[in-house]
C-alpha cells in the first residue's frame, strides 16, 4: 500500500449511491441524504433517504428469493464457490473498499485496510468453507426408530449494522445467514453506507442470485423499524446501541416474535496488576485499546483499573503513549488515530469530557478538539484519573478516545469494580500469576477476556456480550446457530 495509491482513490468522485432490490439498482421513493466525510467537513455524494415503501419491496424480493429456493436450494458445494468468489473480489479491491469506507467514517487507514475489506474476505472465505462441513444429525434412539435431526435456513434475515466498521461487521452477519441459504436485507448506518452499497455490486458479480442481498440505506427510525416491524423478516441481527436494541426487542414482539440477536457495545474494564509480566506493554496496550480508531470500536478498553502501587507511574506511561500518538488525516499512512465519525459523535465526546470534570474527575491529558482548520472532526486522546464507580464516565459508553481510570487495592476489589457496570462485553487482566489469570477470566462477567494483551481475536472466535452488552454471537461456527432452524423427523421403521 502506497500513499501515491491512496492520493489516487480519495480523489476519485464518487456517483449518488442508489438502492439494491432484487439485483437491481433502483432510486428510492423518499429523498436523498448528504455524505458529509469526517475527514474533511466534505459532502463525498448522496445516498438515498429510503422510504417505507422502498423497504417493503426490498423484503417482498427477500421472501420471494428464499421461497422459490434459487438460492436455498442451491447445493452447498455451489454457495461455497459463490461465497469464495466474492471473497475474492473483496481481496481484489480491497484497497478501494478501504478508501471509500475512509472517506466514510474517517477510521485511520492503515488499521482499515486490515479490518475492514481484510476481515471481511477472510469471513467470507470461513463461511464458505463451513459450508459443506456442517451436518445434520442422527439422535439416539432404539432399534426400530430413526431419528434425524435436519439443519434448514431460517428464511429472510433483517441486518442492521453501525457506522465503525461497516465492512467488518457486515460480513460477521452476511457471511454467515448466506453460508446457511438464507436470503438476507441489510439496512447499514446512514453515517456510513458506501462500503456495503459497493459490497452488493460484488455479490452480484460473485453469483448471488437476485432477490437474495439487498441494501436498503436510510433512517433508522423509518426503513430500519420497517425491517423490525416486518411478519416476513424471520431474525433480525443488529450491532449498535443499547436504546435502538431496546425498540427491536419491542419491535419482534409487536410483529411475528422474530429471534433478535443484539450486540450493543461495551465498557470494558482493562485491568493492571503489579505483577503484569510488562508494564511497558501494558501501558501501549492499554492507550491502544481504547484510542485505536479514536475508540470508535464496542470493545474498547475504556475503563483502565490499575492496582494502587503503580498507578502514578502506569498512568505517566499511558499518558506518554497518548500524547506521542499522530491524530490527522486518516488517509494519510503516517497518521495514527484518525476522524471522529460525525459532528455529532464528537459533540458527544466533548460532553463527556465536560461531565467528567464537573464530576470531580481529574483531566491529565487531552479533552479538546483540534484541527480545526481542516473542516474535519478530530480529538485528542483523553485520559481523566480519579474516576470513581459512580461517574458517568465509568458507567456510559462514549465510544470515543476518552480513557477513564481507577486505582484498585487488591483482587475482589479489581473483579468487584469491573463487574460494576451493565455492559459485560470484553475486558482484559495484565498478570503474571497464572492462578489469578485464570480466577480473572471466571470472575469477570463479559463474553470475552483477553490476558496479557488486548485485542486480537480473529473469526475463529465468537463475540458477544453479556448483561446489556446483547445476546447470541458474531464470529466462529457457533454464529451460524443464529441463522440456521433445528427441524427433527420421527421415523417410525
Amino acid at each position: 500500500m502506497q500513499q501515491n495509491q491512496i492520493d489516487l482513490l480519495k480523489s476519485q468522485t464518487v456517483a449518488p449511491q442508489q438502492l439494491f432490490i432484487d439485483g437491481k439498482w433502483q432510486p428510492g421513493t423518499g429523498s436523498q441524504l448528504e455524505v458529509i466525510s469526517p475527514v474533511d467537513g466534505e459532502v463525498i455524494t448522496t445516498i438515498e433517504r429510503a422510504s417505507r415503501a422502498d423497504m417493503q419491496a426490498a423484503i417482498k424480493a427477500a421472501r420471494q428469493s428464499f421461497d422459490d429456493g434459487r438460492w436455498a436450494n442451491q447445493a452447498p458445494g455451489e454457495r461455497k464457490r459463490v461465497l469464495l468468489k466474492l471473497a475474492d473480489l473483496i481481496q481484489q479491491n480491497a484497497l478501494e473498499l478501504a478508501v471509500l469506507g475512509v472517506r466514510d467514517n474517517g477510521t485511520e487507514i492503515g488499521m482499515a485496510i486490515k479490518a475492514e475489506p481484510g476481515s471481511a474476505a477472510g469471513t467470507f472465505r470461513y463461511y464458505a468453507e463451513a459450508i459443506d462441513k456442517i451436518y445434520g444429525e442422527i439422535a439416539p434412539t432404539s432399534a426400530n426408530v430413526l431419528g434425524l435431526i435436519h439443519k434448514q435456513p431460517v428464511g429472510v434475515v433483517g441486518a442492521i449494522v453501525p457506522w465503525n466498521m461497516p465492512l467488518m461487521i457486515g460480513a460477521w452477519k452476511l457471511a454467515p445467514a448466506l453460508a446457511a441459504g438464507n436470503s438476507v436485507v441489510l439496512k447499514p448506518a446512514e453515517e456510513a453506507s458506501l462500503t456495503l452499497l459497493r459490497l452488493a455490486e460484488l455479490a452480484a458479480e460473485a453469483g448471488i442470485p437476485d432477490g437474495v442481498f439487498n441494501v436498503v440505506t436510510g433512517q433508522g427510525s423509518k426503513v430500519g423499524e420497517e425491517l423490525a416491524l416486518s411478519m416476513d423478516v424471520d431474525v433480525l441481527v443488529f450491532t449498535g446501541s443499547g436504546n435502538t436494541g431496546r425498540r427491536l426487542l419491542e419491535y419482534s414482539a409487536r410483529s411475528n416474535m422474530k429471534r433478535c440477536y443484539l450486540e450493543l457495545g461495551g465498557k470494558s474494564a482493562n485491568i493492571v496488576f503489579a505483577d503484569a509480566p510488562d508494564l511497558d506493554k501494558a501501558a501501549l496496550g492499554a492507550a491502544m485499546a481504547i484510542f485505536r480508531n479514536s475508540g470508535q470500536i464496542c470493545v474498547s478498553g475504556s475503563r483502565l483499573l490499575v492496582e494502587h502501587t503503580i498507578h502514578d507511574e502506569f498512568v505517566a506511561k499511558v499518558s506518554q503513549h497518548a500524547e506521542n500518538l499522530r491524530v490527522g488525516n486518516p488517509l494519510e499512512l503516517s497518521s495514527q488515530i484518525g476522524a471522529i465519525n460525525s459532528q455529532r459523535q464528537l459533540t458527544s465526546n466533548l460532553e463527556f469530557v465536560a461531565k467528567a470534570k464537573d464530576q470531580g474527575a481529574d483531566l491529565v491529558t487531552g479533552g479538546e478538539q483540534i484541527l480545526q482548520a481542516s473542516g474535519g472532526y478530530y480529538m485528542q486522546p483523553t485520559i481523566f484519573t480519579g474516576v470513581e464507580p459512580h461517574h458517568h464516565l465509568a458507567q456510559h459508553e462514549v465510544f470515543g478516545p476518552v480513557l477513564g481510570v481507577t486505582p484498585f487495592n487488591n483482587e475482589a476489589q479489581a473483579i468487584a469494580l469491573a463487574n460494576d457496570c451493565n455492559y459485560g462485553l470484553a475486558g482484559a487482566a495484565w498478570t503474571s500469576n497464572l492462578g489469578r489469570a485464570h480466577r480473572m477470566i471466571k470472575a469477570v462477567n463479559t463474553g470475552g477476556m483477553f490476558i496479557n494483551t488486548y485485542g486480537g481475536a480473529d473469526v475463529t472466535m465468537p463475540l458477544g456480550g453479556v448483561k446489556q452488552s446483547g445476546n447470541g454471537v458474531d464470529r466462529s461456527l457457533h454464529a451460524m446457530d443464529k441463522y440456521i432452524n433445528l427441524k427433527t423427523a420421527w421415523i417410525q421403521l
